[in-house]
């Protein structure tokens, strides 16, 4: 896996290109050296993954053959995922499949284009030798596979960052353009291809007012609808961070949908939908989480606190059970539930169920805002007037999901420092709950070690260190609360 970052070029059959000598930064150039590249493109009939800027192909020749997989990350940016050369030339690496599946949703991936490449590369090097860059001169002959296959011949040209900066490759753009390069249409050499030979599908957005509220909201969900979709190969790979990401995003849509339903309506089952993938999701994260904490926890004790096999306990154990939580998660993003999940967001960026009120100006939607903080306040003083405090704990629990609604609430309608205040408060409880629940699992994980005949002398240890974290964390929070309040009133 790699991030690939490059720019490409449309130039006339004539074009020359530029020396490099000279520019700073770059001491030896060296090539051109010349290669022949054959590669099959695959996609549904469709085409669900060009839709998306994606590419997947199996490529012979040059310094890299073997089967990749494109996924756009910015512009320009792509990461690139690969997978060495296979017998089969018309069947994916499963790997590489269910990678895509959030995008192809189980349709067959089929051949849909043929690109034959002759392809000099010129690379440009620092005085240590190290590549800052490669220039790629391509002859493109490319083939629309199909009944009736359709022919086109270009030239284009590829500056791709290797150990350079990115300041480095725009200088070379800028010396290519100075000759005559132009910046490519296309994003890549499919997309060109296939859009001189057939219309590539676009994901359907509906079409609101031009500064109203239906498009503050619409823009927001689609938004949060991309980040859930882009970390799905992630999650499927088990990178880091990728199951918080998509996790985020899930709780993101769930509460625009229920501070917005006045925008948008009749998203009550998408909702239940958006809670189950991202309780799949929250076993994962949450075994993570606490493990990593455990793990911190026992590096800052001495050592003459740490009796018997507590780290295996508290380590190797619990990433087994985060290893079959990740088996869940791969087995639901593998299921028609799932798919109908992504088919319904699908569906709501293309055609939501638009109420009145989404023609109104932007500006209404800080009542939204105001609406969301009022829900705080009043759980707040519903939990301080409980006396039993295990009554009052789970109340307060209630006070961090509502700062959490509000918060997101804010940040949908760019309001920063709304959303700032809602966070605060939602990260002192947060330190709170986190405390209540690895107090929690160390009196569970205590149990089974007592059972098994182990000294739980260091459970009780950090159970203490636990338990006074909450503790401070809960006396802090009429301060934070108070400051909160003040700032908040400011802004509404």
């Amino acid at each position: 896996m790699a991030m690939e970052i490059e720019d490409k070029f449309d130039v006339p059959e004539d074009y020359e290109i530029p020396s490099m000598e000279g520019l700073p930064g770059c001491e030896e150039v060296v090539g051109p050296r010349s290669h022949q590249l054959v590669a099959i493109y695959f996609d549904t009939a469709d085409l669900r993954l060009a839709a998306r800027g994606i590419t997947l192909r199996r490529r012979r020749g040059g310094m890299d053959p073997g089967w990749h997989l494109k996924l756009p990350k910015a512009k320009g940016v792509r990461q690139e995922i690969t997978h060495p050369l296979t017998r089969s030339i018309r069947i994916v690496p499963p790997e590489l499949a269910g990678l895509v599946l959030a995008y192809t949703r189980g349709a067959p991936l089929v051949p849909v284009a043929e690109l034959d490449t002759r392809r000099s590369v010129t690379q440009l090097r620092n005085g240590a030798g190290v590549r800052l860059a490669e220039i790629a001169d391509d002859r493109v002959k490319g083939t629309v596979l199909g009944d009736e296959p359709h022919v086109e011949r270009w030239r284009e040209v590829e500056a791709e960052l290797v150990e350079g900066d990115e300041k480095f490759l725009e200088k070379v753009g800028k010396r290519l353009c100075k000759a005559g390069a132009n910046p490519a249409d296309s994003a890549s050499k499919l997309a060109r291809l296939l859009g001189a030979a057939r219309e590539i599908p676009r994901p359907k957005i509906a079409r609101t007012g031009k500064g109203s509220a239906g498009e503050v909201v619409l823009g927001y969900l689609t938004s949060q609808i991309a980040a859930l979709l882009s970390q799905d190969p992630r999650v499927r790979r088990a990178e880091e961070d990728a199951v918080h990401q998509m996790r985020v995003a899930c709780r993101r849509l769930r509460s625009a949908l229920k501070s917005f339903r006045t925008i948008v309506e009749n998203t009550d089952n998408l909702q239940d939908e958006l809670k189950w993938l991202g309780a799949i999701l929250g076993d994962a994260r949450d075994l993570e989480v606490i493990r990593e904490r455990f793990s911190h926890a026992l590096d800052e004790l001495d050592n003459e606190l740490i009796m018997g096999p507590i780290r295996a306990r508290l380590g190797s154990d619990l990433l087994d059970e985060e290893q079959e939580a990740y088996e869940r998660i791969r087995e639901a993003l593998g299921g028609e539930r799932y798919f109908a999940l992504l088919d319904a967001l699908d569906d709501l960026a293309a055609a939501p169920s638009l109420t009145k009120a989404a023609a109104k100006p932007a500006g209404t939607l800080g009542a939204v805002a105001a609406k969301s903080w009022r829900r705080v306040t009043r759980a707040y003083d519903a939990a301080r007037v409980i006396e039993d405090a295990g009554e009052r704990e789970t109340a307060m629990h209630e006070v961090r999901k509502a700062a959490k609604r509000a918060r997101y609430t804010a940040e949908a309608l760019g309001m920063t420092k709304l959303a700032k205040r809602a966070e605060a408060v939602q990260e002192v409880l947060g330190l709170h709950q986190d405390g209540v629940v690895a107090q929690e699992r160390l009196g569970a994980e205590a149990e089974r070690a007592r059972k098994a005949g182990e000294d739980t002398f260091t459970y009780g240890v950090l159970t203490g260190l636990e338990r006074a974290g909450a503790d401070r964390a809960f006396e802090d929070f009429p301060r934070v609360w108070k400051k909160t309040t003040k700032a908040v009133a400011k802004l509404l």
